[in-house]
């Protein structure tokens, strides 16, 4: 069976299973969820995760470290929109919420990669 372009891999996993093993999509997405939180708590750990047949994952600090560059540049952008006065208020929040996702994960990579060095 083939995904449908409209849904995401994750659901299509979801429902692919919960038909196959007859339990339901609630339990096959606690369990999915479960796992992947459980994958990024070791890669938290110990900055790398091998999985059997997929192969080792890597946290790349060289990348995060390029991409913190370009997230505070995407900072400076949403705060000049946020006090240019002629942008409408809906664009003002919209870059707010913006801002505010940008700023947590500067700050996340920024914990990550002093973390390591």
């Amino acid at each position: 069976m083939d995904k449908p372009v409209s849904m995401s891999v994750k659901d299509f996993l979801i429902r692919t299973l919960a038909v196959k093993i007859l339990t339901s999509e609630k339990t096959i997405e606690a369990i999915i969820n479960h796992q992947f939180q459980s994958a990024n708590e070791a890669v938290d750990l110990n900055n790398s995760l091998e999985i059997s047949g997929f192969g080792k994952f890597f946290f790349n600090t060289k990348k995060a470290s390029r991409r913190i560059e370009a997230l505070i540049a995407k900072k400076g952008a949403m705060e000049k929109i946020i006090a240019d006065e002629t942008v409408s208020e809906q664009k003002k929040r919209s870059s707010a919420v913006t801002l505010e996702k940008t700023i947590s994960t500067i700050h996340l990579l920024k914990q990550r990669t002093t973390y390591e060095d």
